[in-house]
């Protein structure tokens, strides 16, 4: 990845597997079926880290794969699905939010977003005074 590359010593990446978007028990799609991708939807963490383990090898992926909980807290909190790129801030905010993909993945927009986030000041929390 590109991106990573060029922003690892100021910027942490990570893929993080959310849910089967086209599980074989619910929505398939043809390219799935071409690709043979055919996982069923993950009943408990440990099929689901299965399943994002083989997505990562299968896709090559040079950054690491996290696994979002079986409530689906990240999905839910940031609204992931179908998938998205996202640049997080040290604030824990979002800087920065990619259309749905894979058509809204706009690497030159993540870019961009990531430039102007290092290049703006730092905004220190006031200090407490005793």
């Amino acid at each position: 990845m590109e991106l990573d590359r060029h922003f690892s010593d100021r910027v942490e990446f990570f893929v993080i597997y959310i849910r089967e978007a086209h599980p074989t028990d619910e929505w398939q799609v043809e390219s799935n079926e071409t690709e043979k991708i055919l996982f069923a939807q993950p009943t408990t963490l440990a099929a689901r880290s299965e399943i994002a383990q083989v997505c990562s090898l299968k896709l090559e992926l040079p950054i690491p794969t996290l696994v979002d909980d079986m409530e689906n807290s990240t999905d839910r909190k940031y609204y992931a699905l179908p998938d998205r790129l996202y640049l997080i801030g040290r604030d824990g905010r979002v800087a920065y939010r990619g259309g749905p993909g894979p058509f809204g993945f706009v690497a030159a927009e993540l870019e961009t977003a990531i430039e102007q986030y290092l290049d703006a000041p730092s905004i220190d929390p006031p200090s407490k005074s005793a």
